[in-house]
């Protein structure tokens, strides 16, 4: 077996360390990459649980917006009676489910129009009013967050 020199031996250490100092870098990166690629499905799954909620969400808002029309149908000569503290009881519920989960009604009377939160049915002329203010609500609109679940209906000024 032949000898190795001190220079060559110093040679195939130098070569050794850089292969080592390359393959700690690749599982560097590699380590990096894995834990961006973990964040980045966190984020998406985080996503995706909030795009089913506002959906479901989305079929649930038209109960509870028929559900508040009815109470404003209810006979003054009925606001008396017992049962009706019961419909109170489930309206409040709603409500709270609503802040449980961050949904807010969009705010429309007085409001100035703005097409990315509400839905114009109508455009007309009204005293007292300025061009593109709400004059009355139709139907209520949510936000979730930022995002709107729901545009709320209105009647504009002119």
């Amino acid at each position: 077996m032949e000898e190795k020199t001190i220079e060559q031996l110093q040679e195939e250490l130098i070569q050794t360390q850089e292969q080592a100092g390359k393959n700690l870098a690749g599982w560097q990166r590699a380590q990096a990459d894995y834990s961006n690629l973990v964040k980045e499905q966190d984020k998406k799954n985080s996503e995706m649980v909030a795009w089913a909620n506002a959906m479901l969400l989305g079929e649930i808002l038209p109960v509870y917006n028929h559900f508040k029309l009815a109470l404003k149908h209810i006979p003054e000569e009925a606001k008396k009676e017992s049962w009706l503290v019961g419909i109170e009881m489930i309206q409040k519920q709603f409500q709270d489910f609503l802040k449980k989960y961050a949904i807010e009604e969009i705010k429309t009377v007085g409001e100035k129009f703005d097409p990315n939160l509400h839905e114009a049915l109508t455009h007309e002329a009204k005293e007292g009013y300025e061009s593109e203010q709400i004059i009355e609500e139709i139907a209520p609109g949510y936000l979730l967050g930022d995002k709107v679940l729901m545009p709320a209906k209105v009647r504009v000024a002119k």
